[in-house]
């Protein structure tokens, strides 16, 4: 019996490490060249931070400890608090000291209401965040926008504090 557990449990880590990660569909983009792959790509290598004593200037990490990297909406909101502005307004400024870098804007909703619905909601807070960059001073031509949707909760659970959590807007440093 303990043999047959063994090949049962080996069969079961052989099939799930055959897994395919499919890309996913439906998502809504600015830019048709733009792969979905580079929306969620940050940087994870621990190098950004050896040697300086703190995130290497122009990274991912620099812009989430310096400045913040999402701002929150209100409940099928997508206009900018005061709050929401400051911490773009900050994002501009950091993004001014560096010229070169691109960045995509990820909008989000909570997971109410159909997907359809939430990816249009999620276009359109990156939208205002993308303008609102724009507005400060940073060139459009280095903003794409993506929308999640409901697709990506940044916090799982179905209550108010979780729901406040996914509406949300986030730049990635590309």
């Amino acid at each position: 019996m303990g043999a047959r557990l063994l090949s049962l449990l080996a069969v079961l880590v052989i099939v799930a490490g055959c897994s395919k990660n499919e890309p996913e569909s439906g998502l809504i983009t600015t830019d048709s060249n733009y792969s979905t792959n580079q929306a969620t790509t940050t940087t994870t290598d621990d190098s950004a931070t050896l040697g300086t004593g703190g995130p290497l200037a122009g990274s991912q990490q620099d812009f989430v400890v310096n400045v913040g990297d999402r701002v929150f909406f209100g409940y099928d909101q997508y206009d900018l608090t005061g709050e929401a502005r400051a911490t773009v307004e900050r994002q501009a400024q950091w993004l001014k000291q560096y010229p070169n870098v691109s960045l995509t804007v990820e909008g989000h909703a909570d997971e109410r209401g159909t997907r359809e619905y939430n990816l249009a909601l999620g276009e359109q807070r990156a939208t205002a965040v993308r303008n609102y960059l724009i507005a400060n001073g940073v060139d459009a031509g280095r903003i794409q926008t993506i929308s999640y949707g409901k697709e990506r909760p940044a916090v799982m659970g179905s209550d108010d504090q979780s729901w406040a959590q996914n509406r949300r807007g986030v730049v990635v440093i590309q």
